[in-house]
């Protein structure tokens, strides 16, 4: 599950935590960069068993509405939603129950946001037309979780609030890791039940390379990337640059000296994202430039053995 992206992201904040940290130690900030990793992956399975939650609370709900059309010989309640069947075979995953024995927080702690959350959803157009539709199969139900992460849980500002309390380590880790909860959902099956597989922390031991190479060849060589980029910075004010920038660049720079199988373009496109994200308003259009430059010079100089490929527009 854990990607580049992710990965990159990571990278940008501990670099920037290490510089600002006066006790600069390698090793504890490596262990720091894999800590941090492994609470998106944790992310990751906390968002899934909000799905669990939410069912169970609608299944709560069930209980006292049946309860009350016995009392009243009202209509039964329909029992459609707090019965999905994707939403069962989840709740009965193994590894998910296996990594929520592991923690010590749990969604039942917040009954106040479950409800509203499920409430949210009851009164959604999405909810009602789900009730009202006359297809009864694993695919509707599965569908119908999908649409209600996009639209209700992917935008949320009352989880983001909530998942900030949680943990600092996720400020930022939502966005990509709601498109690895999308894609898991659309990868169950019905007939795996409870050995459906989540995604892996690692999708392979390359990305760990990735990260700890990366992350290694930032820091102990700083001082060179640093120099590379006063050389390339004559027809810019360097001195004006938010310090943001230069961790970026320099990232950046690290990777394309230490990973020959990535092209320039996706480097450069990838930290000028980056720099939209965490830097100023002019930072992207600057550290394109800047590193379109550095890049041009370390493939003249023979440092750099790759080919300038077209760039997507960045400004």
């Amino acid at each position: 599950m854990i990607n580049r992206e992710i990965i990159r992201i990571k990278i940008v904040q501990l670099t920037y935590a290490y510089y600002q940290n006066g006790n600069k130690n390698m090793e504890t900030a490596e262990k720091e960069l894999f800590f941090s990793l492994s609470k998106a992956y944790d992310l990751y399975n906390q968002l899934l068993a909000l799905i669990v939650a939410v069912t169970k609370e609608s299944r709560r709900r069930l209980e006292v509405l049946q309860a009350r059309a016995q009392r009243e010989g009202l209509a039964e309640p329909s029992q459609k939603f707090a019965y999905n069947r994707f939403a069962l075979q989840l709740e009965n995953n193994r590894q998910l129950a296996e990594f929520l024995e592991t923690q010590n927080r749990s969604w039942a702690d917040y009954p106040e946001f479950i409800g509203k959350l499920f409430e949210q959803i009851e009164q959604s157009q999405l909810y009602k037309d789900y009730l009202e539709s006359t297809e009864d199969s694993y695919a509707a139900d599965r569908e119908l979780w999908r649409r209600v992460y996009r639209t209700l849980i992917q935008e949320n500002e009352d989880l983001d609030q909530l998942l900030e309390e949680q943990s600092l380590y996720w400020n930022d880790d939502k966005e990509v890791v709601d498109t690895f909860v999308i894609k898991t959902i659309k990868r169950f099956e019905e007939k795996n039940g409870e050995k459906q597989e989540l995604l892996p922390e690692y999708d392979s031991e390359e990305e760990q390379d990735y990260a700890r190479k990366l992350f290694r060849a930032t820091i102990l060589n700083g001082d060179e990337y640093q120099r590379m980029m006063t050389e390339a910075s004559r027809n810019w004010d360097f001195s004006r640059l938010a310090y943001m920038d230069v961790i970026i660049m320099q990232i950046a720079i690290a990777e394309m000296l230490t990973f020959p199988s990535i092209p320039v373009s996706v480097t450069i496109n990838e930290f000028v994202d980056l720099a939209k994200l965490y830097s100023t308003p002019r930072s992207s259009g600057y550290i394109n430039g800047m590193l379109d430059a550095i890049a041009r010079h370390l493939i003249h100089t023979g440092r750099l053995l790759k080919h300038m490929d077209e760039k997507k527009d960045n400004k």
